[in-house]
């Protein structure tokens, strides 16, 4: 049995040093010295971020009847951002050092007039843009200016009627889109916490006036139950409620479910009441009628929507930080990530207990069964014990491990990460046993 877990002792730098080793997260241009926060997925995080989106998308498109998906262009027209607000106020506080010009939010700084950094002085706050800009087309000219989405939201409001005339969804029914995003911090950090370049999971979810507030408390019950499902210890997480002076012009209400990461509580994911604010904003800027048109009461409204908005990168950086456990081990530490089977990058892992033949043969006849149903990773290097290690250390639920009897009773022992518990199946029984462990 697995020894009792101690208290948890994840740092910020444990994850980083795991992620780098292990596969998951790689700095960006590394060999050429890196560019700041910006971030590669290796091959273990590539699965493990694709297994974040694809449980996102089946509990808010494919489990339910009343939310249709969307894939928008990153570039938009230029007066998209301008009817959406960002053109003008989509800015944060900029202060910048005068003696070594390092530049940070003054938001973020606790004395306005001296460098965190050297001491020098500050300059006075100016307000930054965050936006990307960039020019289409041959000419660099204001008249080709465009910007890299800061949002992926906008792209499903603009195609609000295209949707809704295509598919004929009743109130309420929503628009789900995962994408990538793109904001100029000024301060970025925190590994893959607060980046430039970003991927968003977010659904617009269109109701009628006067219901809003039903499906406003709907959406952060069901996000916060999401998370949980998904392995996110309970006290981990909390709910926070924007209080006025804190809520975005276009919102009504807003909560935070916060993540306590390994500094603090940070934003997770965000639920909105948008209100109307942007169907009449590209209503009035561009001249097309985004309305409804209820035939039960014969009129047109304008839908007001609730916004559930999470990032990729941060629900990543919470699994990632809620499964690692350390565990003593004799006289060393065990790490094992405890991730949910559908987060976990590999589902299981298949050890010959030899490399002499043929064990290796029957244990690779074993894994290409196995990989018609999940991701397979195949380890022939080093003690058993050392395997077992690598794969609790990347997160794998289950290890199929092939020994010289495997050969004449066409049976294996299948481990449990969380448990470390073993029990002997017949190969012809293995992916049922499997499925049944990993539950689906």
């Amino acid at each position: 049995m697995a020894t009792e877990a101690q208290p948890r002792q994840v740092t910020l730098e444990k994850l980083m040093s795991l992620a780098k080793r292990r596969g998951f997260v790689f700095p960006s241009s590394e060999i050429y010295g890196g560019l700041g926060s910006t971030w590669d997925y290796g091959p273990l995080g590539v699965l493990m971020k694709n297994n974040v989106k694809a449980a996102w998308w089946r509990a808010m498109v494919q489990e339910r009847d009343d939310v249709v998906g969307l894939d928008a262009a990153i570039l938009m027209h230029p007066r998209v951002w301008e009817a959406s607000g960002h053109v003008a106020g989509f800015s944060d506080p900029l202060v910048e050092c005068k003696t070594c010009n390092h530049r940070f939010r003054s938001d973020h700084v606790e004395d306005v007039t001296k460098c965190p950094d050297c001491g020098g002085e500050l300059t006075e706050p100016r307000m930054f843009n965050l936006m990307f800009k960039t020019f289409m087309g041959p000419v660099e000219e204001d008249a080709a200016r465009v910007f890299l989405r800061p949002e992926t939201a906008q792209g499903i409001f603009v195609n609000f009627d295209n949707v809704q005339t295509t598919t004929r969804k009743k109130l309420p029914f929503g628009i789900a889109q995962i994408g990538k995003s793109f904001r100029n911090e000024i301060t970025t950090g925190s590994f893959i916490f607060r980046v430039r370049e970003f991927e968003q999971m977010e659904l617009e979810f269109f109701v009628k006036p006067g219901e809003d507030d039903a499906w406003f408390e709907h959406w952060v019950e069901t996000r916060l139950a999401w998370w949980t499902a998904h392995g996110i210890r309970p006290e981990s997480l909390k709910v926070r409620p924007h209080d006025k002076k804190e809520l975005s012009h276009y919102s009504k209400a807003t909560s935070d479910i916060e993540f306590k990461f390994p500094w603090d509580w940070g934003e997770l994911e965000g639920v909105a009441n948008r209100a109307d604010f942007d169907l009449k904003q590209h209503s009035e800027f561009s001249g097309k009628e985004l309305k409804y048109f209820d035939e039960q009461a014969k009129e047109s409204v304008v839908p007001y929507v609730i916004e559930p908005s999470s990032g990729v990168d941060r629900g990543v950086l919470a699994f990632l930080t809620d499964a690692y456990e350390e565990e003593p081990d004799k006289d060393d530490i065990r790490v094992v990530l405890r991730l949910h089977p559908l987060i976990a990058p590999i589902k299981v892992a298949v050890l010959p207990l030899s490399k002499k033949e043929p064990l290796p043969a029957l244990a690779h006849e074993v894994a290409a069964m196995l990989r018609k149903h999940w991701f397979v990773q195949y380890d022939e290097a080093q003690s058993i014990g050392r395997r077992y290690r690598r794969q609790d250390e990347i997160g794998t639920p289950l290890a199929v491990t092939i020994d010289f009897e495997s050969v004449d009773d066409r049976e294996v022992t299948v481990r449990d990460r969380d448990t470390m518990s073993q029990v002997r199946v017949p190969i012809d029984e293995l992916v049922a046993t499997v499925r049944e462990r990993l539950g689906f």
